[in-house]
């Protein structure tokens, strides 16, 4: 692929930038501009692309694996989409490697840098594996990301849950969801059922007993993320649930609820946000 055409090693930020222009591809660019929403008032609004597919974003890694933290820091800060990710693939990798003072300067580069962790994307490919298994004052570091106001902090902190729902530890992914439950955001609405999902997936009690205090309340899109993988009973139980608790339900009748939320579409089973 075209990605390596680039040469052996990139130690710099400048360098990173070249091997991922040998790639680039302005019409994936428009397109990709408009998947990630970054017209006026949209969610990612002003961001800029190169063109190039995760596959060959993810193929410059190892060349970049021993960029220096300050050239992470420098390619994190790009306007480019791709170089982002790369910076953000780049420091997972060196936190997975890494020794404890290696985490810990990465853990703290990666939580001054949010406003650049700044689409569902480079969320969803960090979170859980720089923030997910750090250490230390837990509890209080995710309450203040679900509490953020930026949706970016808040996503975060809901899909760096994931590491330990793949460990079978759900208790911090039951916090995070119920901080979030009322959330606004469309984007937090689909992070948070994603993550009930995965937990349901490997054990549907813990799912469903949280379905069972929240899904009268819940944001549509969250709940049905949520229940994509139930039996179509179970499904329609807490979709009934919700409708029942819908201004005017009691008048419109049960029926007509119903039939409201019996006819939406499926949620999507990968990030598809």
């Amino acid at each position: 692929m075209a990605a390596s055409a680039a040469p052996g090693s990139c130690r710099t930020a400048d360098e990173a930038l070249k091997a991922l222009a040998l790639s680039a591809d302005p019409t994936r660019a428009a397109g990709q501009r408009r998947y990630f929403k970054t017209g006026p008032g949209e969610y990612g609004e002003g961001d800029q692309f190169l063109g190039l597919t995760v596959p060959q974003v993810r193929a410059l890694v190892p060349t970049c694996a021993s960029m220096p933290l300050d050239e992470v820091a420098t390619l994190l800060a790009s306007a480019w989409h791709e170089a982002r990710l790369l910076a953000l693939l780049v420091l997972v990798r060196q936190y997975q490697r890494g020794g404890p003072g290696d985490r810990r300067r990465i853990h703290a580069l990666y939580l001054s840098r949010t406003d650049r962790i700044n689409n569902w994307d480079l969320v969803d490919s960090s979170a859980e594996h720089i923030v997910g298994p750090h250490p230390g004052h837990r509890e209080a570091l995710l309450k203040r990301l679900a509490r953020s106001s930026s949706v970016w902090e808040r996503r975060i902190a809901m899909l760096a849950t994931l590491h330990g729902i793949r460990r079978g530890q759900y208790d911090e992914t039951i916090r995070v969801a119920a901080w979030l439950v009322r959330d606004d955001h469309d984007l937090i609405h689909k992070a948070v059922g994603w993550m009930l999902r995965e937990v349901g997936k490997r054990d549907e009690a813990v799912e469903t007993r949280f379905l069972d205090g929240h899904a009268a309340r819940m944001p549509r899109t969250m709940l049905r993320y949520a229940i994509e993988r139930f039996p179509e009973p179970l499904r329609q139980h807490y979709l009934r649930a919700r409708s029942a608790s819908e201004p005017g339900a009691e008048v419109s009748g049960g029926h007509q609820a119903r039939s409201r939320t019996g006819r939406g579409t499926t949620a999507r089973q990968s990030r598809e946000d």
